[in-house]
């Protein structure tokens, strides 16, 4: 079984350290780690730490660094613009995009989207989907934590307008497929994923307009929860991370 994963702002300068707060209590309470134990500290952008637990307190852990290792920031990132969905089915989607290895997700409130995100629930909602994918890095042992847009619910206009070169919109009537579509070597690409409705017509213009290619996966029409998925691991082995 490999080592678990603790997030920290930052690792530590020494060879010693106390791991408190709630991932202090998550390690000591929860996991019941013991001393001679292993785990990693990362601070999500990079950065982590083996460490083994030295003494275990009330809701925290001592522990000694046994080695660090700073991983390079993936090149090209992949950012997926997921249509808002109802229900679990976003949460669902952040969880999986993050265990495959998303770098960054924004919400985007889509023509189709059942779903609202307006005022201080748009916010939470948001908040959501970073806490869903933190605990997806964590458990996925991710070096570098993926970003969760700014905005709780991007429009089609902000979208179109980070949309470039290397963009992909996900469509089930594109005649072009994923697998085959030229890559960059380096910047980023940016996956385009409808809610339960699938995407209009009219964003669809307004994507092409700005640049993407509309792509499909293959002949199945799949859910809002696993096109991103399905959309990220093709890449993954396309470009070598797999």
């Amino acid at each position: 079984m490999s080592a678990p994963l603790f997030l920290v702002d930052d690792l530590p300068a020494s060879p010693t350290c106390t791991l408190d707060g709630p991932e202090g209590h998550h390690a000591a309470t929860v996991q019941r780690l013991r001393a001679g134990e292993a785990l990693i500290l990362a601070d999500g952008r990079g950065g982590s730490a083996t460490a083994e637990v030295v003494t275990v307190g009330k809701g925290s852990v001592e522990v000694r660094i046994t080695g660090r290792e700073l991983v390079p920031a993936p090149d090209p990132r992949l950012v997926v613009v997921q249509g808002i969905a109802k229900g679990d089915r976003g949460e669902l989607a952040v969880q999986a995009m993050t265990e495959i290895g998303v770098d960054e997700i924004l919400p985007w409130a889509a023509s189709r989207s059942v779903a609202q995100w307006r005022g201080d629930r748009g916010f939470k909602a948001r908040d959501k989907w970073a806490a869903t994918a933190r605990e997806a890095a964590k458990q996925a042992r991710r070096s570098w934590l993926p970003l969760v847009g700014g905005d709780p619910d991007c429009s089609t206009k902000q979208v179109a307008a980070r949309l470039g070169g290397h963009a992909f919109v996900l469509h089930e009537e594109a005649t072009e497929r994923l697998a085959t579509a030229e890559l960059p070597v380096s910047g980023e690409i940016v996956l385009v994923v409808g809610p339960e409705g699938g995407i209009s017509d009219a964003e669809r213009a307004a994507f092409e307009d700005a640049g993407a290619t509309a792509v499909r996966l293959g002949r199945e029409v799949l859910r809002t929860s696993t096109a991103g998925v399905a959309a990220l691991a093709v890449l993954s082995a396309r470009l070598g991370r797999w």
